[in-house]
């Protein structure tokens, strides 16, 4: 027998405690039918035609009234005895309670009497009375014969419709009990049925479950022949299968994937392995450690588990790599992700590769979270022991260089030409170590985030032309062009006027200092709407484009190029850019120029 069959006679006992129940209902509902037919038979008929018959008397002692009187009379009335008469037949043919033939024949003799006294001639009775009275006197008898079948049909209607309603309420406890008793043995019917359908699944998940657990030994036991016991002998087909696929030579196969990811294991970096859709797929002990927020949640293979920004930064890797863009290698330790764990913050730097089908296809990313956390420490304490050191620097440069400008102005006394060649060389050296202490200090308080703006509003053309006029000596000792390119009406701007003359004069010195002689450089302004963009081109040398963004890190130099200090200022700028709200970069080709430009919002 196949399992559905089974199925399906485990239903026949609900089935028919339902059909039982139908049974039930519709006999209820049938009695009461009958009752209320019945009642409407054999006794409203007659009530009906008595109601019928009392108006057709009523309607004759009227007639005999007004003809007493001489007038015409309302309605004929031969009109009046034929409906009397024919209502007085359905009341004949309708003998339905004990006594109401008596009550009948009664009321069939005052009728003809009445009728007789109705054609008889207008004589005097012995009692005086006329033909008027003589009817009445009759008529009265007839209503009283009308009021008996009358009663006796009420009374009868009243005792059926007691009758029936106690026989509704002994049906509709009998459909009560009925309903319960076949429900419950269907129930339990079915309960049983299916107990004994379930049982072998039970035994085969407790089979597939030992095997799952690494017994392979486990085997389900089959009985009779339906799609359970098939699926139990395809079960323990593919057991015997994997049993012995383990012990072939493919076995070694699973061997060196689990070296390998014990291999992955040992590493101390968390490694996360994730598909084409995003998902982690594999991950080793220091991921799992570190995607565990919670004792329910132990080895959860989620992003979400992750904190929001170190989940961003991987889920941007792996976008980029899934893109097909190649591995993604970090620039700096600056795009290290900083979280919290229970033994204190850590620093993060994620690498990312491609994971490749045979035909060459992306199919997923192995992304590595290296732990940088002592290296950025390392270089917190290197930038602070620099930033120190210029601090200590800037006192004693400070004094050298008020003492060298006093000497080569004469102050201790008269130079010779060769002393004042010395000095003048001296001072320009001071001039530019006092350059880096500066740039130095500056990064100190940039990386620090002590970037303190003082804003006020100034003409964008203004700053311009004021950087241009500064920088006017060194482009004429250096044989450059220099000029201003300003739009003509006023731009407005909400910035700190001191660090942005501080931009302009890096750019503009790094130009001049790049360009040969007999170039040109040009500082230019113009508005686009929500932003004033500043540009500072050249003729110089310019630089590849893929040192384009290298060149804004600290402490970079263009491979080749001339140097002119410590490779601060270009970083510095673009930092006080950003903070301002705007942006920085830069466009240049070996041997035709660079052009350095950044905007800034309109806005405050």
């Amino acid at each position: 027998m196949t399992l559905r069959t089974r199925l399906l006679l485990a239903q026949v006992p609900l089935a028919l405690a339902l059909l039982l129940v139908g049974l039930a209902s519709l006999r209820t509902v049938a009695s009461l039918g009958d009752g209320a037919d019945r009642i409407l038979r054999d006794n409203y008929r007659s009530v009906l035609a008595a109601q019928r018959m009392g108006d057709a008397l009523d309607g004759l002692d009227r007639e005999a009234l007004l003809r007493a009187l001489d007038r015409p009379p309302e309605e004929p009335a031969a009109l009046l005895r034929d409906r009397f008469e024919a209502e007085l037949r359905t009341q004949e043919a309708n003998l339905t309670e004990p006594g109401e033939g008596q009550v009948t024949r009664r009321l069939r003799e005052a009728w003809s009497a009445w009728q007789e006294a109705d054609g008889g001639p207008a004589v005097a009775t012995d009692g005086g009375v006329g033909r008027l009275g003589l009817l009445q006197e009759r008529s009265q008898a007839v209503r009283a014969a009308i009021d008996g079948v009358l009663s006796l049909n009420q009374d009868a209607m009243v005792r059926k419709g007691n009758q029936a309603r106690r026989d509704a309420d002994r049906l509709l406890q009998l459909l009560l009990l009925v309903t319960g008793a076949a429900l419950l043995a269907g129930i339990a019917v079915s309960f049983g049925l299916t107990a004994r359908i379930v049982k072998p699944l039970s035994s085969l998940s407790l089979a597939v479950r030992r095997f799952g657990e690494g017994d392979l030994e486990s085997r389900a036991v089959p009985r009779g022949g339906d799609e359970i016991a098939a699926l139990a002998a395809e079960f323990n087909t593919m057991a015997d299968r994997l049993e012995e696929y383990r012990r072939s030579s493919l076995g070694d196969l699973i061997q060196a994937q689990q070296a390998s990811q014990a291999a992955i294991d040992s590493l101390p970096d968390p490694v996360l392995v994730l598909d084409a859709a995003g998902e982690v797929t594999n991950l080793n002990r220091s991921a799992d450690q570190l995607l565990r927020t919670g004792p329910g949640e132990a080895g959860a293979h989620r992003l979400h588990a992750l904190a929001p920004a170190l989940r961003e930064r991987v889920a941007a890797v792996s976008a980029h790599v899934l893109s097909g863009k190649g591995a993604w290698a970090p620039r700096g330790l600056e795009e290290a992700v900083r979280i919290e764990m229970p033994d204190g913050p850590r620093r993060l730097l994620p690498r990312a590769t491609a994971l490749y089908s045979e035909e060459g296809a992306v199919t997923g990313v192995t992304v590595v979270l290296q732990d940088v956390t002592r290296l950025v420490r390392f270089d917190e304490l290197k930038n602070d022991l620099v930033a120190t050191v210029a601090h200590e620097f800037r006192t004693p440069l400070t004094s050298l260089r008020l003492a060298v400008h006093m000497c080569a102005e004469g102050a201790a006394g008269p130079l010779t030409a060769s002393q004042a060649d010395l000095l003048g060389a001296a001072r320009q050296d001071c001039e530019r170590l006092q350059g880096m202490v500066d740039d130095i200090l500056d990064l100190s308080r940039i990386q620090a985030g002590r970037v303190d703006l003082h804003a006020s509003t100034v003409d964008a053309r203004t700053l311009v032309e004021q950087a241009v006029r500064q920088q006017e000596e060194a482009a004429r000792t250096a044989g450059v062009a220099l000029r201003a390119e300003v739009p003509p009406g006023a731009l407005p701007l909400s910035l700190d006027p001191e660090r942005i003359e501080v931009v302009l004069a890096n750019l503009l010195g790094n130009a001049l200092r790049h360009t040969p002689s007999g170039g040109e450089v040009v500082a230019a302004v113009r508005d686009e709407g929500p932003l004033v963009r500043f540009e500072v081109r050249d003729t110089g040398e310019g630089f590849p484009t893929l040192y384009r963004e290298r060149i804004f890190e600290r402490f970079f130099q263009v491979p080749g190029s001339r140097r002119g200090g410590v490779g601060l200022g270009l970083h510095i700028s673009r930092e006080v850019v950003r903070a301002h709200g705007g942006d920085m970069g830069a466009e240049s080709e070996p041997g035709r120029g660079s052009t350095f430009w950044f905007t800034l919002p309109r806005g405050p």
